[in-house]
């Protein structure tokens, strides 16, 4: 079954040289994924195409008005469907909820614009809002490509080993182990012993031990969240 995520934002093309690449254009040409840029204000009625308006009781900035957010929403949902708000508002991305997205058929995200959008959006038309992080963009659209891509790459068939997706950095909330190539000595730099020696067990442990140890240097939080 395809998977299908639609976008509804007021920048459509800012998207194409994200989605039109790499492993997110390779994983909808295989037909895993279906994704659709929406145009947010194909969904206004007014000469100036209005999406935006001035908050009730004062205020800097304008936030979107509810009518088009909901009527694009509304021409696209299914019994299927799950609406996200991309917003600093909302709960911080992780690799967990990514997981947790790639088991509904049908992702709807709204890419949040100006100083946020109509309280109506948040209480009667998504089903959750994501951040990614602590900080403030200029909108939606980055979180929104960051969410799809993270989501894709989760998708069975899309990467070229299922091995790659299981050693990933969070996928047991530890870093990824360090990693070389060849060759095995570069300007007197070494590949260490262990990763030459064939034994696998050895290789194994090694690995783990050194996910182990990035993850209490970079991300102690990781380990912490499960003590």
């Amino acid at each position: 079954m395809t998977m299908r995520i639609d976008i509804i934002t007021l920048f459509p093309a800012v998207f194409e040289p994200i989605f039109t690449a790499s492993i997110i254009n390779r994983a909808q040409l295989k037909k895993l994924v279906q994704i659709n840029v929406i145009d947010l204000r194909e969904f206004t009625h007014d000469n100036y195409r209005t999406v935006d308006d001035r908050p009730y009781g004062g205020g800097a900035g304008m936030i979107l008005k509810p009518e088009p957010l909901f009527e694009a929403v509304e021409s696209l949902r299914t019994n299927e469907s799950y609406i996200i708000l991309l917003s600093p508002r909302g709960k911080t991305f992780h690799q967990s909820k990514a997981k947790e997205l790639i088991s509904y058929p049908h992702l709807i995200l709204l890419c949040g614009h100006y100083e946020g959008v109509d309280e109506r959006v948040r209480s009667a038309l998504i089903d959750e809002e994501i951040s990614i992080g602590d900080y403030i963009l200029t909108n939606g659209n980055l979180p929104s490509m960051i969410v799809t891509d993270a989501i894709i790459r989760l998708i069975p068939g899309v990467l070229g080993s299922d091995e790659s997706i299981i050693e990933e950095s969070f996928n047991n909330d530890l870093l990824e182990y360090p990693q070389y190539t060849r060759p095995a000595n570069y300007k007197n730099m070494k590949v260490p012993e262990v990763l030459l020696s064939g034994d696998h067990q050895q290789i194994k442990k090694w690995r783990q031990n050194q996910a182990l140890s990035q993850t209490e240097i970079k991300r102690p939080d990781l380990l912490n969240k499960n003590k």
